[in-house]
């Protein structure tokens, strides 16, 4: 206890830098935590969107072609 003190001594804000400096890091270590959490609920997102991406591109390949084929065919019904 008598080394205590004389600690407390030289430094009187000690105690209280050391409430902050654990706070601090329980709320970094929270912090961390929850981006860790959102990082696998995007990860969850992405894998559950995957047959969603795989669809739309399906119909925009779909839709070229379709694009393509009308632009084809107007020019021979200018022909008939």
């Amino acid at each position: 206890t008598w080394l205590a003190s004389i600690n407390t001594m030289e430094n009187p804000h000690a105690e209280q830098q050391a409430v902050l400096i654990e706070r601090i890091t329980k709320n970094a270590d929270k912090c961390t935590e929850l981006i860790l959490e959102l990082n696998h609920c995007v990860e969850e997102t992405i894998r559950a969107n995957a047959h969603v991406k795989t669809a739309a591109a399906l119909f925009a390949k779909y839709h070229k072609n379709v694009k393509y084929n009308l632009e084809a065919t107007k020019g021979k019904e200018s022909q008939i």
